[in-house]
């Protein structure tokens, strides 16, 4: 009897959690079946949570998304990784695992199909995904913390899908369309493979080097940045094994063999394709090598995320290494990752989105480790310590919504440029131009493109350089007059659009489109719609396309932060419904 009373106790202890059986820890019944089930409702209270503040986004979807959907039409199509039909090759996506999924879902029907209960698919489909992969991240948080504290893993997953439903940059960039649900379930997994690996033993054997290996490859093929995962596990390893040589030089060998031989041979057909070791992307945002100073910009996040929630997890993280254990031990391995992603994000320029898009696998595991931490150390606390704790992190909680209230009513009024907008304003409207013009076989110039590709029967070129070797070769030189030079005398584009910082960079002002022959349709900001004067047989359409446009586009105009529906399917050749 005392040897079963003493076992029950001791599996209450994290860091002898393995001495005892599971079958022999607590006897079948009622609690067990409750406890059992309580990880899983854990997952799914926390990703209703999320979901219902990502609902109160709408319908909208980011345009840049919209770009990864064309690529997946024309793959779909077996066109290859092309904008259009009939362009060349350019990669001018960032995240080829989330466009697998995307050729994937059009394959089956499930996307750029039409609608389903009202909603176009465009937007259904990659909402769905979010919603599935917000669910995987929480439930790699819950698998963490089984290996640590046992009795109550649904605490942590619940604590940290708290911490991320009242972060709206975590919402907001998961659910816009773009690849950063994915990227935070890869770093979600990446932690739970460590944590688990530290806290029941493992480290070294061959299934932990493989998962982990398989998660960042997967990282690295989500974004370009997700490839600073590789190096969480090798990390991992030199702190935690130190005297087994010759089983760390074999899980390192292991790991490095299964990312390095499908990665290497990605960047070769990539090499092959496109001419780059890089995505186009990459080329045309001018990513320079980074400086020490950059690592500076994560205090950003500290302060979007809220001082209280950062300073409460922290206090509690710095309680738990404190103490020697498995938790110290389990906190370790997941912090690696953590300021792995805190250091590519820092390095990485600054993007002109708002909300901090790139920081996802950030909020991810910093919520993580705040959660695991403050349940371990209530674990370890009294009465009062447990009283003062749950205090002190619901009050966090609570000022970090409150704190991002005003940037969520801005974000909500003023989402960032949705694909809907872009496919009526740029796509719809433009191929309208081109009819009333009888510009038949016509070449837009716009640097607005996602929702433009998706409805365009025009060929385009990117002014932004996204999908165009020269114009992103230009910006990573600086040289702005070679741009010029290749749109205004060599493309000569007979539709072209320009507007705020698309007129200043390059340096495409009204001025130099006039010397290049170019008027105006419609005048927005210091640019607006122009079309190549000498491309129009009979001068009077233009006059005509100014008078229909003008009180058309300043309603559209107005109202372009209206994330509603812009129709079950965005097809070639759409004209302008206005």
């Amino acid at each position: 009897m005392n040897a079963t009373l003493l076992a029950l106790l001791d599996s209450r202890r994290p860091d002898r959690a393995r001495s005892v059986p599971a079958a022999r820890a607590s006897p079948a019944g009622p609690a067990s079946r409750l406890r059992r089930w309580a990880d899983p409702a854990a997952v799914l209270a926390a990703t209703a949570l999320i979901a219902v503040r990502a609902a109160g986004l709408g319908r909208w979807i980011v345009d840049d998304a919209a770009v990864t959907f064309a690529y997946a039409r024309s793959i779909d199509e077996g066109l290859g990784p092309v904008q259009l039909p009939g362009a060349s090759p350019v990669e001018g996506y960032s995240n080829p695992a989330w466009l697998a999924l995307m050729a994937v879902g059009r394959r089956l029907g499930l996307f750029d199909h039409g609608a389903f209960l009202g909603v176009s698919d465009l937007v259904l489909y990659p909402k769905a995904l979010a919603l599935l992969c917000t669910a995987g991240t929480l439930a790699c948080v819950a698998w963490a913390a089984r290996a640590v504290v046992p009795g109550r893993a649904w605490a942590v997953t619940l604590l940290a899908g708290a911490a991320l439903a009242t972060n709206l940059s975590y919402v907001a960039w998961s659910f816009s369309g773009l690849e950063n649900p994915l990227y935070g379930l890869t770093a979600a997994g990446t932690g739970a493979v460590l944590v688990r690996a530290v806290a029941r033993g493992g480290l070294t054997a061959p299934r932990t080097a493989v998962t982990a290996a398989a998660i960042a490859l997967l990282a690295a093929l989500t974004r370009p940045d997700g490839a600073v995962l590789m190096a969480a596990y090798p990390l991992v390893l030199a702190l935690f094994v130190r005297r087994d040589l010759a089983r760390l030089v074999r899980a390192l060998a292991l790991h490095a063999g299964v990312v390095a031989v499908p990665y290497g041979a990605f960047l070769l057909w990539r090499h092959a394709v496109f001419g780059l070791w890089v995505p186009n992307t990459a080329v045309a945002k001018a990513q320079q090598t980074p400086e020490l100073a950059q690592l500076a910009q994560t205090g950003d996040l500290l302060t979007y995320a809220g001082w209280a929630f950062a300073l409460i997890g922290a206090l509690c993280a710095g309680a738990v290494l404190a103490r020697p254990g498995t938790a110290r031990r389990a906190l370790v391995a997941l912090l690696v990752p953590l300021l792995l992603s805190l250091l590519a994000y820092g390095v990485l320029g600054r993007d002109w989105m708002a909300l901090y898009r790139f920081a996802t696998p950030v909020w991810v595991l910093a919520a993580a480790v705040a959660a695991l931490s403050a349940v371990a150390l209530w674990e370890a606390e009294g009465v009062r310590g447990r009283a003062v704790l749950v205090m002190a992190l619901s009050g966090a909680l609570v000022l970090a919504h409150t704190g991002q209230a005003a940037r969520e009513a801005s974000f909500k009024a003023h989402p960032t440029l949705s694909m809907c907008f872009v496919a009526e304003r740029y796509g719809q409207v433009f191929n309208t131009y081109a009819e009333r013009l009888g510009l038949r076989h016509a070449t837009v110039a716009l640097p607005d493109l996602g929702g433009t590709l998706l409805t365009t029967r025009l060929r385009v070129l990117d002014l932004a350089g996204l999908t165009d070797r020269r114009i992103a070769d230009a910006y990573a030189s600086g040289d702005m007059r070679a741009l010029r030079d290749h749109v205004l005398r060599a493309e000569r584009p007979e539709l072209l659009h320009v507007h705020g910082a698309w007129v200043n960079k390059p340096g495409l002002t009204v001025a130099r489109l006039a010397d290049a022959g170019y008027v105006p349709l419609y005048r927005q900001q210091n640019g607006g719609d122009f079309v190549r004067a000498d491309a129009v047989h009979d001068p009077a359409r233009i006059a005509a396309v100014r008078a229909w446009a003008a009180p058309r586009l300043d309603h559209l105009i107005a109202d372009q932060d209206h994330t509603g529906s812009c129709g079950a399917t965005l097809t070639p050749g759409q004209g302008a419904a206005l």
